[in-house]
């Protein structure tokens, strides 16, 4: 169907006397006695093209194009509306292309976001979904963009896997058997099973995009990965978009100014290619919101290490749920302290306790940390993970065997230690996190397009 994008209408002033074809559903009507009013939105753009019905000019016009929810092509006129500064159309022709009854579920100009979220399917038509999806697009194409003016190589890792990435979240499981009482044990159950063993979809590509990086120097990944926690917090959803760099050649500090580079990168596209959307975010979600991305784009960020902010958040005025001490795992409430406290800006969190994260995680010489980092953000707490690896294939091998984990199962990791190991380092950055911190939507529901949550599946 030839149509002109909405966006293209109101913004360029080459079409101001032409005639045109939109196409797009009612926001709004308006009716009187001689003209009648219509906004139509197709999705791309969150303004609202005003459609001028000339009930003189016009006598046959469906009544069915004046509901809210309906979809019309209109062709007419771009004039310029000097009270609004804006294009709109006279309309010469209207055809309802779908008609919308009356109980269309957007009636009412504000609903809740909880109420919304019981129907995703017809969210994406307000103005807070319009302005959220087509901003995680920008965002997208800005992470890809980052990674590929850079010289990364995009790599697909596998979503269905025999490993559970040790410690990185609990697992989904994939089987064509499902309940069965027809097995006397799990090992010959599994062993029946499509792939002959336990096998689940995948909580991160990081293993997989190491071994990657170990042939193609830097590589990235950038897909959904899935976690089983049995967590309702507005932070966790079940299966989410994950962004995973994997650098060989590479040590802490370098790794942490690459995240730093890609975080200012992506916070200031968006801000270019969004301005509307951004001004949206402000006014209704949160105030201060565009002062707040400046600051992140125009400053460094902090970096410090874990024993100082137990430290800090030991001598806070604040009672805290989780009670903190020197080897303990940051709580959110910890995490925000520190951000929106202490330093006001994000902050990278580096050298961990050994015994809260991972087993590939690179040992400091002190014994007792590893060389760990989280880059925390005001109004969020973590949105970034990532490490500089383990290269020492004894250390690795130590690790693993402290965990009580088979090194069969890791072989080919290992592998990579064995054979011309270098320093290497990798983060982990929840995309929807990011995007609830640069449009201030408080719950990463709504900044996805089915949210997939414990007892949810809509």
């Amino acid at each position: 169907m030839k149509h002109t994008d909405i966006k293209e209408i109101i913004e360029k002033s080459d079409y101001l006397g032409k005639t045109v074809t939109v196409c797009g559903w009612v926001r709004t009507a308006r009716d009187s006695k001689n003209v009648a009013f219509l906004e139509l939105n197709d999705g791309s753009c969150l303004n609202h093209l005003q459609i001028v019905i000339d009930k003189a000019r016009l006598t046959d016009v469906d009544v069915e194009a004046t509901k809210l929810g309906a979809s019309l092509k209109v062709s007419g006129k771009v004039v310029h509306n000097d009270r609004n500064d804006t294009n709109e159309i006279d309309a010469e022709e209207i055809t309802v292309l779908g008609i919308c009854p009356g109980d269309y579920p957007l009636q009412k100009k504000f609903q809740k976001l909880e109420t919304l979220r019981e129907m995703p399917h017809i969210r994406v038509r307000t103005n807070t979904f319009n302005a959220v999806f087509r901003v995680r697009s920008v965002m997208a194409a800005a992470i890809h963009r980052f990674f590929q003016e850079r010289g990364y190589v995009y790599i697909n890792t596998p979503l269905i896997t025999g490993s559970d990435c040790e410690g990185a979240g609990e697992m989904f499981q994939v089987t064509t058997i499902g309940y069965s009482k027809d097995y006397d044990s799990e090992e010959e159950y599994y062993a029946n099973d499509f792939f002959g063993q336990k096998t689940g979809l995948s909580v991160s590509g990081q293993l997989e995009g190491e071994i990657a990086a170990m042939g193609l120097g830097k590589i990235y990944t950038f897909g959904p990965s899935f976690r089983a926690e049995n967590s309702n917090t507005q932070r966790h959803v079940a299966e989410f978009w994950h962004v995973e760099p994997e650098i060989a050649f590479c040590e802490l500090p370098d790794l942490i100014e690459i995240a730093e580079d890609m975080i200012k990168y992506i916070v200031r596209d968006y801000m270019e290619k969004c301005p509307e959307e951004l001004k949206f975010f402000e006014q209704r979600f949160e105030k201060g919101l565009t002062e707040k991305l400046l600051s992140v784009v125009n400053n460094d960020f902090a970096v410090v290490d874990y024993t100082d902010a137990i430290e800090e958040l030991k001598k806070a005025d604040v009672k805290f749920e989780f009670p903190v001490e020197w080897g303990c795992d940051l709580q959110s409430e910890h995490e925000r302290y520190i951000t929106e406290q202490v330093y006001k800006k994000p902050v990278f969190l580096i050298n961990y306790p050994k015994g809260i994260k991972s087993f590939y995680m690179k040992q400091n010489d002190d014994g007792k940390t590893v060389a760990a980092t989280d880059l925390l953000v005001p109004g969020v707490g973590e949105i970034i993970g990532g490490s500089e690896r383990e290269a020492d294939y004894d250390k690795l091998v130590g690790a693993m065997k402290d965990r009580g984990m088979k090194l069969d199962d890791y072989s080919a990791y290992l592998d990579l230690r064995k054979y011309g190991s270098v320093p290497h380092a990798g983060f982990g950055l929840g995309f929807e996190r990011i995007i609830m911190y640069c449009t201030g939507m408080a719950n990463i529901r709504d900044v996805i397009l089915y949210p997939r949550t414990v007892g949810s599946i809509r």
